[in-house]
């Protein structure tokens, strides 16, 4: 019982331990990019470490809140742990999965366009001195030759079916704007570090920007908000105090189980046992025969 109860509080504090270095879930876009023409397929998906049960897609479209799945008011259908947005409506808005609790992760924002063009960008964040490539896509198919923007300033002087750019500090808000099919929407690309660059590619030099900032169409594009700390405390609170618990249970039940099964343990072989003896006289006392001794005496 010893053995299997020193296991269990091993485990409980490998647990712990784990629960420590858990990472918040996030949401994965497929295809990952942020803008799509109208009847295009999305796959939006919660994950984690420790899975995402629990989890749900939500979205803001700047008017209400909505929820994957959920009927009349919700949007999307669910297929296991994803989110399939396999009939879209002209309605853009901020994606993010949201917990029982509250939590919420990284907000994207997707864009969904009626627009001649679009523009190829991430959805995801990018990380520092990785090369990232922009296309402006037509509608009809193909890619059309334009001119890139990254918060109001030209990237390249020149038009260009696609341009591959260096990021380092180049958070900013991207459209592509074309001489025959007019201009794409606006989408703000974000960028993680590290590692550090190791192309030679040109490097933009987009300033960041912390406003929010309007697109050409009805939708405002936000820019995602750094995640608050309670998303992360409130989670790991809870898991902390759960396994507290667990780990409380399981030493009450080792003192109920020490003192049920005590005083039927044996003795061990090294013990000194103690009786008591008791010596009774036998009623049936027999005689005991003595030798028979003459005395006799010598004269001379």
């Amino acid at each position: 019982m010893k053995i299997s109860s020193v296991s269990l509080l091993l485990g409980v504090c490998v647990l712990l331990l784990s629960a420590l270095t858990v990472s918040a879930v996030s949401l994965t876009v497929s295809p990952n990019l942020q803008q799509f023409f109208t009847g295009a397929s999305v796959s939006l998906t919660c994950e984690g470490q420790l899975g995402s049960d629990g989890w749900t897609v939500k979205r803001d479209t700047g008017s209400e809140n909505e929820s994957c799945g959920a009927g009349g008011r919700g949007f999307g259908r669910i297929n296991g742990s994803s989110c399939f947005l396999d009939e879209f409506k002209p309605i853009s808005g901020v994606y993010w999965c949201e917990g029982e609790a509250g939590e919420k992760s990284e907000e994207v924002n997707i864009t969904v366009s009626d627009k001649p063009v679009i523009l190829e960008i991430p959805a995801l964040p990018v990380r520092t001195g990785s090369d990232v490539t922009l296309r402006c896509k037509k509608k009809t198919g193909g890619t059309a030759a334009a001119y890139f923007y990254c918060n109001g300033r030209p990237v390249r002087p020149k038009s260009e079916k696609n341009i591959t750019i260096n990021v380092q500090q180049s958070e900013g808000l991207y459209w592509c704007s074309t001489d025959d099919f007019g201009s794409s929407p606006q989408s703000f690309l974000r960028v993680r570090g590290p590692p550090t660059p190791t192309s030679v590619t040109t490097t933009t030099t987009c300033v960041t920007t912390t406003a929010t900032l309007s697109t050409n169409s009805s939708f405002t594009t936000r820019v995602p908000r750094p995640l608050p700390r309670s998303s992360f405390i409130i989670p790991l609170v809870a898991t902390v105090g759960s396994l507290i618990l667990v780990i409380l249970i399981l030493v009450v039940l080792q003192l109920q189980w020490n003192k049920h099964t005590g005083r039927h343990q044996l003795a061990p072989t090294n013990d000194v046992t103690y009786a008591e003896v008791t010596s009774r006289a036998s009623t049936n006392k027999m005689p005991v025969s003595q030798p028979e001794v003459i005395y006799s005496s010598l004269r001379r």
